[in-house]
């Protein structure tokens, strides 16, 4: 019995010995959220990470191929939302003066054949003179009404143009069509903007982006209508009034969390800031989605994937805000795959990648 009890607790303690040599040998398993997902390679180069497919899956890791993109620098001006309010007032005024002139019209042409009546009458003997000098004075006063409703048209007319320019005057006057439907609804608005005094507007330029808030990234765009013919005295610069329906080109998130995709958000009143197109070449890039931007010691950077599991980070010195990203011209090319979602992992697991293993 002693015997059993001494091979048994040898064998005891053989077996917790083996126990303890496996465990001291056998690496010690990490959570899955410390486990490294990717790897460098110092023959590539610097910036180089690898990451494999199903890594790149699980991390929800998105690229995109990049296009071809032309861009014209900018320079910034400013404007404002305006009332069109002035230019209905002098459309109803010109209506009610195209209304006086036909009537005043129809009376004279009535003048016109009473008079020529009279004449026939008087010349043969069947009524008197003074019947003629009568009508004779009421076919004056009638050619007078249809002068002045003539003068009151044509006041209203220039003075929509020295207001308003040439184009604005001819759809708002216009008595065909209703051309000012739009922003008397709300779907567009009507913008003056004014250049800086040495800036000039480009003659091929139609158009132009703006914001209330100065953002160029959520920037509308903006359709030149004509020249103003008065300018803001402050800026003592060329005026422009261009029109915008301020629908945004983006994704509530982009926008802002209050904004409405295609919402026209420029409201009466407002002050906006413009981007205008400088004369000149324009210049060819690419255009990068602003969630591909990331940034480290105040320095942007980008992941491009060289590889089906290799990624190369570029460091991007110039860039330039343009709606719905940023516009690059050098360092990037079109063709190449850009990382839109998970840059900023990429960067953490390469920076982790460089600190050395402490059994090391």
């Amino acid at each position: 019995m002693n015997a059993s009890i001494y091979f048994f607790t040898v064998y005891m303690n053989a077996l917790f010995i083996a126990c303890i040599f496996i465990l001291s040998i056998a690496p010690v398993a990490a959570d899955d959220d410390d486990k490294p997902v990717a790897k460098l390679s110092q023959s590539a180069g610097p910036g180089t990470i690898f990451l494999a497919a199903k890594a790149q899956a699980l991390s929800g890791l998105q690229t995109i191929t990049l296009t071809a993109a032309s861009y014209r620098p900018e320079f910034p001006a400013y404007g404002k939302a305006v009332n069109i309010q002035p230019l209905v007032d002098l459309r109803h005024r010109y209506l009610v003066a195209l209304t006086e002139r036909g009537s005043a019209a129809a009376k004279f042409k009535q003048a016109e054949q009473n008079i020529k009546r009279q004449q026939d009458l008087y010349d043969d003997g069947a009524t008197s003179k003074r019947n003629l000098q009568v009508q004779q004075a009421q076919w004056q006063i009638d050619k007078a009404l249809v002068d002045a409703s003539g003068v009151q048209g044509k006041a209203i007319l220039d003075q929509a143009r020295l207001s308003w320019g040439e184009k604005l005057t001819e759809w708002a006057l216009a008595t065909d069509s209703d051309k000012l439907g739009a922003f008397l609804s709300g779907r567009k608005t009507l913008l003056q903007i004014t250049l800086p005094a040495t800036k000039q507007l480009s003659g091929d330029i139609q158009d132009i982006y703006v914001d209330a808030s100065g953002n160029r990234s959520t920037a509308v765009k903006a359709e030149l209508i004509s020249a103003a013919p008065q300018t803001d005295t402050t800026v003592q610069g060329e005026s422009y009034f261009f029109q915008t329906d301020g629908r945004r080109n983006c994704s509530g998130q982009s926008c802002g969390i209050h904004a409405i995709p295609g919402d026209n958000h420029i409201r009466t009143g407002m002050r906006v800031t413009a981007w205008i197109p400088e004369q000149g070449e324009s210049h060819t890039g690419v255009v990068i989605p602003k969630s591909a931007l990331i940034w480290y010691l105040d320095q942007a950077f980008v992941y491009i994937k060289t590889a089906e599991e290799q990624f190369s980070r570029r460091t991007i010195d110039r860039y330039s805000a343009t709606t719905g990203g940023y516009f690059v011209g050098s360092g990037i090319n079109p063709g190449e795959q850009l990382v839109v979602t998970g840059g900023q992992m990429l960067l953490s697991e390469e920076f982790r990648g460089q600190i050395p293993n402490e059994d090391n």
